[in-house]
């Protein structure tokens, strides 16, 4: 195989030992035969997506950036195509650190022989593994550690990763939905304010969104949203 291909295979088995090495005890990797190899690369990448979604920072931002669309109200505009996008180009920057990390220390290595396919993926998985305890809270990992029975452990890297996974994404789905409850908050005072005049004017049959969407767009405009939005996601990974 060149290197080329084995820098794709080493690096889809790191993101699925990550979600999966947990689950199946004494679980251990081997230089296979290439046609195994292949076969086992071309299984990983339809694990890819799945993976990218939840085991990273993309779920808070696409999550942040859809708030804040339906704050402003401006239905399909923009589009989820443009969301998805640059919800992916903000993940691989936050996650630039992570990936240079298992590079340097993991495929480089591995690719220049140096280490073999176990070490390389043991240490590709610890950058992942900092990544997501950084961002999880104790409560978090406490929950899913009771439910699995697992006992109190003395440091970080005792901690299963069938427990770090799921604690991670709902700490993360717990972020967004904080975020967003903010970012509704201005858009929502202009529906009420608009609702509350046409009202006391008697325009019982003019929609309110037609009058507010206009001073909502215009408040985002002023305020620089979408550079305070990226900002404040960014930052919050910090």
């Amino acid at each position: 195989m060149n290197k080329g291909t084995k820098t794709i295979l080493l690096t889809c088995i790191i993101l699925l030992l990550f979600t999966s090495c947990a689950y199946a005890e004494g679980f251990e990797v081997r230089d296979y035969v290439p046609s195994i190899q292949l076969l086992v690369l071309f299984t990983i990448l339809a694990l890819l997506p799945a993976i990218v979604i939840m085991m990273t920072s993309f779920t808070r931002i696409i999550i942040v950036l859809s708030f804040i669309r339906n704050a402003v109200g401006t239905q399909q505009t923009p589009p989820n195509q443009v969301l998805i996008g640059l919800a992916l180009f903000l993940t691989f920057f936050i996650m630039a650190p992570v990936a240079t990390e298992i590079n340097d220390n993991a495929i480089q290595p591995y690719l220049n022989e140096e280490i073999g396919q176990d070490v390389a993926i043991e240490r590709g998985i610890e950058p992942l593994r900092n990544f997501m305890l950084k961002q999880t809270e104790g409560k978090d990992l406490s929950l899913f550690m009771d439910i699995a029975q697992i006992d109190e452990v003395e440091n970080t890297d005792d901690i299963p990763t069938k427990a770090l996974v799921p604690a991670f994404v709902i700490g993360e789905l717990r972020k967004a939905f904080k975020m967003g409850f903010i970012l509704f908050i201005p858009f929502l005072v202009i529906d009420m304010i608009v609702a509350s005049t046409l009202m006391s004017m008697g325009m019982m049959m003019l929609p309110p969104i037609m009058i507010s969407l206009p001073f909502k767009i215009l408040l985002f405009i002023l305020v620089d949203g979408w550079h305070l939005v990226i900002r404040s996601l960014v930052l919050s990974f910090n």
